[in-house]
């Protein structure tokens, strides 16, 4: 018998986290008579007086908002990790139970004054602004004392735990590099020490091979059809990964050379960054023309550095992950539970599938079509 990925169970290995996805495409068919979730409103008012991210409203904590027009950005009023000075670390009562302070800062990031838009309803014009403040904020928290991360992030969408419909996101600085990114870099740095470079892919620094620049390479050498490729331009590609979990998980990063942060970025390459963002997430509302719900997080390099400059600690590219719940309507999501949190993650869908589907969606927003 011939194996069949479309149709045979079959692992597949994520050389990012050095992780397991179990895929099982037969099971795609089956019925669901689970829970449906309420879409995500697409018909909200431009200006909500009860809003507290709109331009001059009252915040929960009491703060008044600037009648902004375009971003704003705030320390959050509810921050997960304080700024220091912190305690010191408390002695630990048994090995196994081991506790270390945490210091750093939250910031809210407000997209856009109007409460009824989202990323996917943006020109890219309006984008760019958001990148912009990504990459001061980068900067600024990245380059204050004791900060080792900087972690940038959207929750969108009430099933994706986002409390408030007015577009924004978040970032988050530490004093310790969170588990996934360490996970992540530390990967990179493995493959970049072990194997030899692909003769057609861009490379790391000091000439090292780059595990996601020589990933990205393979996607752009094979049939479109055949592969995992969403979208592409000049500077970027949008793609399912191989190893995705998530139904219709997309990793977005640049593909014409290495890269490790924002900081990094040149003028045209954070044109087409918002160019390919604002076509991306118009696929995603259109899949099941629904407001698509996703955490979606930035992973680079955990601090800007002092350079503008490659050196041999580069060895994080700046990409982006998408991670969208929803599986089969804009009422059915995907639970991680049962089998996926006692074993290894699983999906029905294969990336392959999953790609197809996405680049078929039209570039046009179905609202906008609508209308």
């Amino acid at each position: 018998m011939d194996f069949d990925p479309t149709t045979h169970p079959h692992r597949r290995y994520n050389p990012l986290t050095g992780e397991h996805v179990l895929v099982s495409p037969h099971r795609n068919k089956r019925p669901w008579q689970g829970q449906t979730e309420p879409p995500n409103p697409t018909k909200l008012p431009e200006y909500d007086s009860k809003c507290y991210l709109c331009p001059g409203n009252s915040r929960s904590g009491g703060q008044l908002n600037d009648k902004y027009t375009s971003t704003m950005v705030f320390e959050n009023d509810f921050p997960a990790v304080l700024p220091p000075p912190g305690p010191d670390a408390p002695p630990n009562a048994h090995p196994l139970l081991q506790a270390t302070p945490v210091q750093g800062g939250c910031d809210v990031i407000i997209f856009h004054p109007r409460h009824d838009l989202t990323l996917a309803r943006l020109s890219p014009k309006d984008i760019e602004p958001i990148i912009q403040e990504w990459k001061r904020i980068y900067l600024k928290r990245g380059a204050q004392p004791g900060i080792k991360y900087v972690q940038i992030f959207e929750n969108k969408g009430s099933m994706m735990g986002c409390s408030n419909p007015h577009p924004h996101g978040q970032v988050w600085s530490l004093s310790e590099v969170p588990t996934f990114p360490s996970t992540e870099l530390k990967h990179l740095h493995e493959y970049s020490e072990q194997h030899i470079p692909d003769s057609g892919a861009p490379r790391g620094p000091g000439g090292k091979p780059c595990m996601l620049c020589e990933y990205v390479h393979y996607e752009l050498s094979i049939p479109r059809e055949e592969g995992r490729i969403v979208l592409q331009n000049k500077h970027w590609v949008a793609l399912v990964p191989y190893w995705a979990v998530w139904p219709f998980e997309v990793m977005l990063l640049p593909h014409h050379r290495h890269i490790p942060g924002l900081n990094h970025l040149t003028a045209e390459e954070s044109t087409t960054f918002a160019q390919i963002i604002s076509q991306l997430t118009i696929r995603y509302d259109n899949l099941f023309q629904t407001s698509f719900a996703y955490s979606m997080g930035i992973h680079q390099r955990p601090t800007p550095g002092d350079s503008e400059q490659l050196d041999k600690d580069d060895i994080a590219h700046l990409h982006l992950h998408f991670d969208p719940p929803l599986a089969r309507s804009a009422t059915i999501r995907k639970f991680i539970v049962g089998f996926e949190m006692m074993g290894e993650p699983q999906r029905d869908l294969t990336a392959e599938q999953a790609a197809t589907r996405l680049r078929e969606c039209s570039d046009v927003h179905f609202m906008e079509s609508s209308e």
